[in-house]
This record gives structure tokens, C-alpha cells and sequence, in this order.
């Protein structure tokens, strides 16, 4: 398994590197696992440098088609030392366990992990067996494992209360969209926001390194009413349009570094901040006229933040699951998030969406409480990054992904339905200045939203989808 390279830059020559070492970025829940931990059941700590150290990946089979066996595939690295950079390198003498289950409950039935030398990756494997493979219930399952210096993990970090989880596909519409035609992209029905590069009153902060992508505007959304909000992090503020103007300045007690954000129903702002290699990300809760509500630490380095039916939910990392933030008004701890980690993201109108890329497809799956009610296997021969949105819209799925080649790259909109491909377009990457990683879409009522940047500035540009 190849560790995680997230895209977070404009240069197609990083993107092309993510995308070769088969990066599965953003609503890919459950894509990709690594974690450390110096004791039974917990997410990436900071070690000592004398403590034993482990880390692993795996690429979890999220939804199955049926056809062939179902096998769990772990890759894991150690030391003895405690050195992260040996453990990235270094294959360790391990010892592992998978649980596995049939449907969402009862008991797991223990399975030896095995050493597979002839794989290229995912060295450590173990069989499902057929019975509980191909159940209508699909399975759920976490692995232990225990390295020789006596380091021990859980994946993922819930443990049997948060399992990893994988569902049959069922009859799923397939999708092939053939080779991407580059140019031919979709001009905005209405540009919403838009301010230049700088440190006055209407302008957004834009922070530059030297030989590194300029950073600004690092995310967005817009509420029921159509108001665009846009995070100005350098200058620790929100930016807010109504109508095409911009009516509103809010200060934010942020850190002023790479964040996330959503906002509520009732016009609270959650931002996800990033933060350095010693403490996991912080989410931040403030009222609709910028007050601090509270704070508290993600549970794993959370990547991505949307509303969910009780209030916000984090995509993290590594474990890659969607986790609770808040309930009934309440931010919820690092432990309670581990417990309520699924690999679906619940939806604020009920359901869920489950959704996975695996090398040049992408399957998707809308779920409710009797199982998956529709799935789409999307393939094209155009590879894709990674998947920026996933939202259902009624009985529709929109999804917006990025295609690319050695020399450019464009997102294509995918509305699908339930006789397939209902309709499509291609939109320009826009990225000039980078953000946090899956922010650039969001979909509001019959509206998409895309936030853009060029040398001169931020924008957000409105797509309608009826009538298209």
C-alpha cells in the first residue's frame, strides 16, 4: 500500500504523482488506513523517542460486486526506536488479528493475519470467508496487530465499536464515460464572490513560500439562502456576499492556518484547523456573528468537515471514517468521535452515501436504514485524482472528480440517476492558490458552487443543474 500523498496544490505535476501512487483522497471513506499508537485501540500519538513504533495501511473493500473472494490486505512498518521516518521504510516482524463479522452485529469471529511474501503490497492478508462475504448484510471487521518491540494498534482506532464495514453493491447502473476531451469546459451561470489578493478590508490574505504553492481562501460554503461565506485564515476573518456583494467582515479566534469549514442550520460556522505534527487538528465552533463557542481536538488529522443530521461530521485520518462532532449542541471529545466512526458519510436528510476509487473507477453507493437503495460503478479511461464532491440530490448522486493527464487536468460534474448518467459537464480547475484539500465544491439545492482562484484573486462561480 502507498502511504498518503494529498493533493493540495495547483501544479498538475503533483497531482500526477498523487494520482500514480494510487491516491484515494477526500469522500473515499475508509481509503486508506495508517495509524500508531502505543497501546490497544488508539489513533497516531506522538511517540517518545525511545517507544516502540507502528504504523500500516489498507485499502478496505467498501463496496463488493460479488464476483470473486474478498480478501483484507494490510501493509505494516515499525521500529524499535520510535522513529516515524524508519517506520515509513521499514517492514516489520508482525503479528496480526482480523475480526470479522456478518452485517453490523453479533459476534467476530477471529482470523489470523497472514504473511504474503509474493505481494507487491498489502503484504499481510486473511480471507473472508465466502458465507460472510457475499451476505446481503455485507460484514464488518477491525484488525489488531503487535509488533516484536511490544507496540500494539487498532484499525480502526474504534475497535468493535467503530468497525470498518463493506457492502455489496448490488445491481449497480454502470457508467463509462470514455476519454476526457479537455477544453470544452462549462462557462458559470453567475459569479457569487470575488475579491483580490491582499491585506485591505475586501481583500483575502494570500500567503507565499518560497519554490511552494501560494495558500488563500482555504474554504467556503454557502448557506439555504444562497450567502457565500469564504475563510480568509491569514487574516483570521470570514467574508460573506449576499447577492454579489460583500456585506460582512466576522473575526475569527482561529489559528490562521489551513482550515475547513461548514456551516450549520441555524448559522453556526465549524472550522477544522490544521495544525502541526504535535497535536491533531482543532475544531472550532462559533456563532453566526463570530463568537467562540468552544473547541476541541479531532480525534485522528481530520481532512474534511460537512454537515451531518445532528450537526457536523469530520472525514479523518487515517482511519478514514466520518465521525460525529457534535451532539445535541455539544462538541463531542476525541474518544466519543472514535466510537461513532462509520465508513458512510451520514447525510443531514437521512441516509447515507458510501464511496469509494479504486484506481480508474469510482463506485457509489446511497444507503438507507434496509440497505444500499441504488449504486453507480463509474469507469473512465481518463484517470482519476481525487473525488471533491459526493452529495445526493433526491434519487440523484452529483459527484464532481478530477480527471487528469502528464500536461492538465479538469473536473468533470456527474449528475447520476437511475437510469445512469443523467447529465455532465467538465468545469477548469481553477487552483491557482491551494486550499484545504476537498473544499472547492459544494451543492446547494439545484445550484453547484465552486471556489476558484487565479493571480488576481478568489472567486466563487454557480453552476445551475436544471435545465443542463
Amino acid at each position: 500500500m502507498s502511504r498518503v500523498i494529498r493533493v493540495m496544490c495547483a501544479s498538475p505535476e503533483r497531482r500526477i504523482l498523487a494520482g500514480a501512487s494510487g491516491l484515494l483522497v477526500g469522500v473515499l471513506a475508509g481509503a486508506i488506513v495508517g495509524l500508531a499508537a502505543s497501546g490497544p485501540g488508539g489513533a497516531r500519538q506522538a511517540t517518545p523517542s525511545l517507544a516502540p513504533f507502528i504504523d500500516a495501511t489498507h485499502l478496505p473493500p467498501l463496496l463488493t460486486t460479488g464476483a470473486g473472494p474478498v480478501d483484507l490486505r494490510y501493509e505494516v512498518f515499525c521500529s524499535a526506536g520510535g522513529d516515524e521516518d524508519v517506520a515509513d521504510s521499514a517492514p516489520c516482524n508482525a503479528s496480526g488479528i482480523v475480526y470479522v463479522r456478518e452485517g453490523d452485529s453479533g459476534w467476530f469471529a477471529p482470523f489470523p493475519l497472514h504473511v504474503d511474501p509474493s505481494a507487491p503490497e498489502g503484504r499481510y492478508v486473511a480471507s473472508v470467508p465466502s458465507d460472510i462475504a457475499r451476505s446481503p448484510a455485507g460484514f464488518s471487521y477491525y484488525a489488531t496487530f503487535r509488533s516484536e518491540p511490544g507496540a500494539v494498534i487498532t484499525l480502526p482506532s474504534g475497535g468493535a465499536a467503530a468497525p470498518d464495514r463493506s457492502l455489496p453493491l448490488g445491481r449497480s447502473i454502470d457508467v463509462h464515460l470514455g476519454a476526457h476531451v479537455f477544453g470544452a469546459t462549462r462557462k458559470p451561470d453567475d459569479v457569487v464572490a470575488h475579491a483580490r489578493w491582499g491585506d485591505g478590508p475586501d481583500e483575502i490574505g494570500l500567503e507565499q513560500a518560497r519554490n511552494l504553492t501560494p495558500l488563500g481562501g482555504s474554504s467556503f460554503d454557502v448557506d439555504r439562502s444562497g450567502r457565500v461565506v469564504v475563510l480568509d485564515e491569514a487574516h483570521r476573518r470570514l467574508l460573506r456576499w449576499s447577492d454579489g456583494r460583500l456585506d460582512a467582515r466576522l473575526p475569527l479566534a482561529i489559528d490562521g492556518t489551513l482550515a475547513d469549514l461548514t456551516l450549520g442550520a441555524d448559522g453556526r460556522v465549524y472550522v477544522l484547523e490544521s495544525t502541526g505534527p504535535a497535536r491533531n487538528p482543532l475544531l472550532r465552533e462559533f456563532s453566526s456573528d463570530g463568537a467562540s463557542l468552544g473547541s476541541v481536538e479531532a480525534a485522528e488529522r481530520a481532512a474534511e468537515i460537512r454537515p451531518g443530521p445532528h450537526g457536523p461530521v469530520m472525514l479523518q485520518e487515517p482511519s478514514n471514517q466520518w465521525t460525529e462532532a457534535e451532539d445535541g449542541g455539544h462538541l463531542l471529545s476525541a474518544d466519543e468521535q472514535r466510537k461513532r466512526g462509520r465508513v458512510a458519510r451520514l447525510l443531514p436528510g437521512g441516509g447515507s452515501v458510501v464511496l469509494l476509487r479504486a484506481g480508474d473507477e469510482i463506485r457509489a453507493a446511497l444507503e438507507s436504514r434496509d440497505g444500499v437503495r441504488r449504486s453507480w460503478r463509474v469507469t473512465s479511461e481518463t484517470p482519476f485524482a481525487e473525488v471533491q464532491l459526493a452529495e445526493a440530490r433526491g434519487n440523484n448522486l452529483v459527484l464532481v472528480a478530477r480527471v487528469y493527464t502528464d500536461v492538465q487536468d479538469e473536473f468533470v460534474v456527474l449528475v447520476l440517476g437511475p437510469r445512469g448518467l443523467d447529465r455532465s459537464f467538465s468545469l477548469d480547475s481553477d487552483d491557482w492558490a491551494e486550499t484545504a484539500p476537498l473544499a472547492r465544491f459544494r451543492l446547494v439545492g439545484s445550484a453547484l458552487y465552486q471556489l476558484g482562484s487565479t493571480a488576481n484573486g478568489v472567486f466563487v462561480n454557480r453552476f445551475d443543474l436544471e435545465g443542463q
